[in-house]
């Protein structure tokens, strides 16, 4: 408020704010002059000029009456209805729509939109449950954590696109309450496998375990039975035994949203770092590379400031990590072992997922060691396959070496498999060994050619996958279309490839050493005897087929 003219008919006077114009008034007051005079000058009424001499701070512009709302008439029967509903069975109570529903069907309500009822009773519903004596107003409390004694420990949801696919994932995380350090880790499903191990990576990055308790909500890996609405717990065998190991005393939260409240540090830590870390969705080829990365996020936080904080999460761990009790000396196996036995498919079944052995095992019980990211089958002691840990359910993953033996005497049943159908989507069976077996069955049939494409499948177990490859290509551009031709084809490569990498390799300084085969090798004398030949067995290659198999005969 304040004159936009100068007095007198001067230059016009900056505004002013009703303080600075009480201020003015005062001091001419002051200076003789009356509360007409006044009033004239600031162009204001003799009431502000009296209010102004009455006090130098402004009083407080009174509130506006509420306004007349067409809700007014029907406030009383929400209140009813609301008030009902306190007695009501919790899943037949009003929601808003049925309370706007009932306002006009049975009350002839006209004009009021659906919005404005909503805001009704968002505000009347809590101060009615609170007049009923039902509950007080949800209160929160901050908390002051001792270094070392307090964590908290919670799965998330997360989505990755794995090879090229989106897959849901599960973010476990580990957070201390007092610095706010947190270790994450990401696994295929939130199982006790991926629990266990989850903590086990925890405290060894952390370099401890906390000294008091741990929050947990009720997990299914830890929590077999929530005993009424009490914080007993009937907790799985395995996570009895794992806390006992590490000394671990958990708190557990109450079920449902009240609880999420009771650990909110892990809750918002999970949100903060999805977003921060996991935007856009990454894009990776197995989860060993992710969790890399995510290690590596986890250092990098270290340098973050939490809120208002004076030092950053990195310094004040290093106060709280001295704190923490220590690692026992034992390891705790976190895998779960199991003994399935093989189905006629050459397959156990382990978690309602399905996994290939080899053909050999059909009808023998194996072990099988389940983690929380890979499954390895044993045969007795020894290993005999190793599978990443499918993540649907009714799934299936085949190895098409384990069935080569097999497919030797059913060639037939190749083409159309399931386990070749795989072997392309993993980029184990390549264009070129489609290219080279397509030629192959133009050459031989259809049999003799897929018996001859296993034989140079059965490659792979002794020679790397490139060479195999790069044999094909090399056989298929000569026209070779035998196993033994691939084979040499491929050693061509390999030779050279090991050339190659003797090459490039440094030389080693000179030692002063001498090798005592050296200098036994040096006194023996030269060897005069010709290189043998096979020369001899060219003549067996010109005798005619028929000739040929008499002689076999």
């Amino acid at each position: 408020m304040g004159a936009s003219a100068g007095l007198d008919g001067g230059l016009p006077m900056a505004p002013m704010s009703k303080v600075d114009l009480f201020a003015a008034i005062r001091r001419d007051s002051h200076a003789g002059l009356s509360v007409r005079a006044m009033a004239g000058k600031y162009k204001v009424s003799r009431r502000t000029v009296r209010a102004a001499l009455q006090s130098a701070w402004p009083q407080p512009r009174k509130p506006m009456p509420p306004r007349a709302s067409k809700l007014d008439e029907f406030k009383q029967i929400i209140d009813e209805i609301l008030r009902a509903d306190l007695d009501a069975p919790r899943k037949q109570r009003h929601t808003v729509t049925r309370i706007y529903d009932r306002l006009i069907a049975e009350h002839g309500m006209r004009g009021v939109s659906y919005s404005v009822v909503r805001r009704y009773v968002a505000d009347r519903k809590p101060k009615i449950r609170v007049e009923a004596g039902r509950g007080p107003v949800n209160v929160f409390f901050p908390q002051t954590h001792r270094p070392g004694e307090e964590a908290e420990v919670d799965f998330g949801e997360v989505t990755i696109n794995l090879r090229g696919e989106p897959v849901t994932c599960m973010l476990f995380a580990l957070r201390l309450s007092f610095s706010g350090k947190a270790v994450h880790r990401i696994f295929a499903s939130g199982g006790s496998e991926a629990f266990l191990e989850g903590h086990v990576h925890a405290f060894t990055t952390l370099g401890g375990v906390p000294a008091g308790k741990i929050r947990y909500d009720n997990l299914r890996a830890a929590v077999a039975q929530v005993l009424g609405f009490s914080r007993q717990r009937v907790e799985t065998a395995r996570w009895t035994a794992f806390r006992s190991h590490f000394a671990i005393d958990p708190f557990y939260c109450q079920p449902g949203l009240q609880g999420a409240h009771e650990k909110g540090g892990v809750e918002g830590q999970i949100g903060w770092f999805r977003r921060n870390h996991l935007v856009p969705v990454p894009e990776v080829d197995s989860f060993e590379q992710l969790n890399t990365w995510v290690d590596v996020w986890d250092t990098a936080d270290n340098d973050r400031r939490i809120g208002s904080r004076a030092h950053t999460v990195g310094e004040m761990f290093a106060i709280e990590q001295p704190r923490l009790s220590a690692l026992p000396d034992e390891l705790f196996e976190t895998g779960t072992w199991l003994g399935p036995r093989v189905d006629r498919y050459s397959q156990v079944t382990v978690r309602m997922n399905r996994y290939s052995v080899p053909v050999r095992l059909v009808g023998r019980q194996v072990r099988v060691h389940l983690s929380a990211s890979e499954l390895v089958v044993y045969d007795g002691r020894a290993e005999v396959a190793r599978h990443e840990r499918l993540m649907a359910r009714n799934s299936s993953r085949l190895d098409l070496d384990h069935y080569l033996e097999a497919l030797l005497r059913k060639p037939g049943a190749l083409p159309g498999s399931t386990v070749l159908e795989q072997a392309r989507a993993a980029g184990k069976f390549t264009p070129v060994h489609d290219a080279w077996w397509e030629a192959v069955r133009k050459a031989h049939g259809d049999s003799a050619g897929t018996r001859a494409l296993i034989e140079v499948l059965l490659l792979h177990r002794h020679m790397p996958h490139e060479h195999v490859v790069a044999g094909l290509a090399a056989a298929l551009r000569a026209g070779a279309l035998t196993a033994d031709a691939v084979a040499l084809q491929a050693r061509k490569f390999a030779e050279n490839d090991d050339h190659s990498q003797l090459v490039d390799r440094p030389r080693r300084p000179a030692s002063n050493v001498v090798s005592l085969t050296e200098r036994r090798l040096a006194q023996l004398p030269a060897d005069t005897r010709p290189l043998p030949s096979v020369t001899a067995y060219d003549q067996l290659l010109r005798l005619p087929p028929r000739t040929a198999e008499r002689n076999r005969s």
